[in-house]
């Protein structure tokens, strides 16, 4: 029996858990995938690694920034590039952004999800589960079954529960309960749209390529092609370049479920390799990988979505009060206010997972 069951390993719940355990509730997170981060993501292969979520951190907002001075002072992040050059919509050819855009933009070098990982510091973490389905029981607590590989951990049961998971899924796990939350907070969820993207991650040998002067490049204009970073900059000794695309979401939405996404994938190294790289559409092996709720594109103006029923359920994510990685942290920790508002009102934090640094 637990306090608190989080679904969802993203910043989101990684915030909020962190939180409600240091003000003493027993807290599980709940988590579909193999690791925690959600879009902080980091792929290894080919005796490397490469991002292919989350590209950056920036140091703005009372949130992001002291987390990000404590993990730069940590060594597991490091200052990466202040300048993501622009690809000139009128003729193709690479320029430098505005002088008053540039900011300093920190990536870690042993992946982006060693900054996930930290923040799950000391967390009770179930991996490889998901929620299949939940339901209030008669001694007023929430009971979840779960899709496990282990046999003694297909079910939980949790005082109370936060969805730290993008809304559209957050939304097929709560319609079946219909008759017990309010029309009104299935509306909310109904109202967030996210929008997908294709990333391909290519890896070269060292004379394929005359390496760009750019780390990274925006292509803003293009219809299919958004991003495309030098990925194997953020590598210490890095053996062989590794480049990272991403696909507009209009590109994405035409072919997100593609029985071939290779082919999809050699499609936007082809428009890389024209606009921006001879040699880019040669790669040495390349992977595709589908976000199917890349970002959101329509968000909640509130910091969290409660439920407002007498058993203590609350949703929450970067879709909420915004759509950046300052936006996930807020909302994980004003969930985190509402449910204690709820439970036995213990003494928070404040913002004070920070507290693991």
């Amino acid at each position: 029996m637990f306090d608190v069951a989080i679904i969802g390993a993203g910043l989101a719940g990684l915030a909020c858990a962190q939180q409600l355990q240091q003000a003493g509730y027993r807290v599980v997170i709940v988590e579909k995938s193999r690791g925690v981060g959600g879009r902080v993501a980091t792929r290894r292969l080919q005796d490397t690694c490469a991002d292919h979520g989350v590209r950056y951190f920036e140091a703005q907002g009372k949130l992001l920034e002291p987390l990000v001075e404590v993990l730069v002072q940590r060594g597991i992040l490091e200052a990466w590039t202040d300048n993501v050059y622009q690809l000139n919509s009128a003729q193709p050819e690479v320029t430098n952004e505005s002088e008053s855009s540039r900011m300093t933009r920190y990536v870690a070098p042993a992946g982006m999800t060693a900054v996930a990982k930290f923040l799950a510091t000391g967390l009770e973490i179930w991996l490889n589960r998901r929620v299949e389905a939940m339901a209030p029981t008669a001694e007023n607590t929430w009971h979840l079954t779960l899709n496990s590989p282990d046999e003694t951990f297909k079910e939980l049961t949790a005082s109370s529960v936060v969805i730290a998971i993008p809304a559209p899924q957050a939304l097929m796990l709560l319609e079946p309960l219909s008759e017990t939350i309010p029309p009104i907070f299935l509306d909310s969820l109904r109202s967030v749209e996210f929008a997908p993207c294709l990333t391909v991650m290519a890896g070269y040998k060292n004379e394929q390529l005359s390496l760009p002067s750019w780390k990274a490049c925006s292509l803003s204009h293009n219809s299919d092609l958004a991003w495309i970073g030098l990925d194997s900059s953020k590598r210490p000794n890095s053996k062989a370049p590794i480049f990272v695309l991403h696909s507009t979401a209009e590109f994405a939405n035409s072919y997100l479920d593609s029985e071939d996404l290779k082919l999809v994938g050699q499609q936007l190294l082809s428009i890389a390799a024209e606009l921006l790289l001879p040699g880019l559409d040669s790669p040495d092996w390349f992977q595709v990988h589908r976000w199917r709720y890349a970002f959101p594109s329509v968000s909640l103006t509130q910091d969290y979505l409660y439920s407002a029923i007498p058993l203590p359920l609350i949703c929450c994510g970067d879709w909420c009060g915004g759509n950046l990685l300052e936006s996930a942290i807020n909302s994980g920790i004003s969930a985190a206010v509402a449910i204690n508002r709820q439970l036995q009102q213990k003494t928070l934090p404040g913002e004070g997972f920070l507290n693991i640094l």
